[in-house]
């Protein structure tokens, strides 16, 4: 069958490849990149689904604006407000099937085949898969434990005059940074400086542990002046509230913001009301903030039991920057003591000792680290955790 050419330009994802092995009875899961459901607020969110089927079902259960459902977009402004993004307003966004799809209008809208596009070394895998789709030529730029290397990311900014810069400043999938205050203000500094578009994707902002990160680029956008109109912002309730509601939003230029609604229109219309109705009710109800103080507490012990675990059982054959927030512990194997040092292998290897991680290389664009390895704490239980790095250990 003649599929279409730009399908050669992607391939399947190793992360769901690798999920076919865990069908093995007994497997400890530290592979996958999403939140634990035992934390869902199911009462909350029970109630609220009730309230809109009881207050206005019409336009629950109808088709509805491409735009988003009005007071869901209400709620989203007054939500963003909250993380001092103060001067937001609901036709400023657009809510999306989850904040994958706003990636997807992103590559639709502006990303013709050939062009350059910046993303982090190592990068969400589904942002290397969606801009290769429609024929993005990715450039990786350098990060550590602050984030992106700046001035790496300028030189490159200034040598291939990108269309756009994709970046997760906080608590990053896979790597688990967070780019510092100084550097958020840089990117903001030179996106202006090059007239060059920067997406900022933040999923994981509000799952932090004990101190708040930096401002968010589109908090921080107000003291520079001509970034906003530079600047893409992606959010998301999968992490937050429930992924199954499929509930994302993007935050853009109104120019750009009406090119991605006319994309949607040919996709998918809009996103389901009655989520969207939903997640508008729960939200005015004030229960987030009482779900996210759980979650973090729940998320932040099991951080702590993945660092401690990783220390004590394997401890210089491997390193890493413990985590601040977010879902992920991003590692490098040294290969002291003469242990292994591949991620790939050591992933086969563990699977045979009972113990499932997704290997690093995938997430890189460019010039792959082989010796990295993504190890999730969400959804597993302190004692699974350190059930599951021990068998890590014996793997190694």
């Amino acid at each position: 069958m003649p599929f279409a050419n730009r399908l050669n330009n992607v391939e399947t994802s190793a992360i769901r490849e690798l999920f076919k092995l865990l069908g093995k009875p007994g497997i400890i899961s530290l592979a996958g990149g999403f939140p634990d459901s035992a934390l869902f607020d199911i009462e909350g969110i029970r109630a609220a689904s009730q309230q809109a089927l009881q207050e206005d079902p019409g336009a629950a259960l109808q088709y509805g604006a491409t735009e988003g459902y009005q007071p869901l977009r209400e709620q989203l402004a007054a939500f963003m407000a909250g993380k001092a993004a103060l001067d937001i307003r609901p036709e400023d966004l657009i809510v999306t099937t989850g904040s994958q799809q706003a990636l997807d209008l992103l590559g639709k809208t502006l990303i013709d085949p050939g062009d350059k596009v910046i993303v982090e070394g190592p990068t969400f895998l589904a942002t290397i898969q969606c801009f290769r789709l429609y024929g993005a030529d990715l450039i990786g730029a350098p990060t550590d434990a602050n984030g992106v290397d700046t001035g790496a990311l300028e030189k490159l900014i200034a040598e291939h005059r990108p269309k756009l810069v994709y970046l997760i400043p906080t608590f990053g999938n896979p790597s688990g940074a967070t780019l510092s205050l100084a550097r958020r203000r840089q990117v903001l500094e030179m996106a202006v400086r090059h007239q060059t578009l920067i997406v900022e994707d933040d999923p994981y902002g509000e799952l932090y542990f004990n101190a708040p990160p930096p401002p968010s680029l589109l908090s921080l956008s107000a003291t520079v002046p001509g970034s906003r109109a530079l600047l893409v912002h992606c959010g998301s309730l999968s992490k937050v509230l429930a992924p199954g509601l499929r509930l994302g939003w993007m935050l853009a230029m109104p120019e750009l913001l009406a090119k991605a609604t006319m994309c949607k229109q040919f996709s998918d219309a809009h996103t389901s009301t009655f989520a969207q109705a939903t997640a508008a009710r729960y939200l005015a109800a004030g229960r987030m903030p009482a779900t996210l103080a759980r979650v973090r507490k729940v998320y932040a012990g099991r951080a702590q039991a993945m660092v401690d675990a990783l220390r004590g059982e394997i401890g210089a054959a491997i390193e890493f920057v413990p985590p601040q927030g977010g879902l992920f512990v991003w590692a490098r194997l040294t290969g002291a003591d003469g242990r292994q040092a591949d991620g790939n292998a050591l992933a086969r290897r563990a699977i045979e000792k009972g113990v499932a991680f997704v290997p690093g290389a995938p997430f890189f664009c460019t010039h792959p680290d082989q010796a990295t390895l993504r190890l999730s704490f969400a959804t597993v239980d302190e004692q699974q955790i350190r059930a599951g790095v021990a068998r890590l250990a014996q793997a190694l």
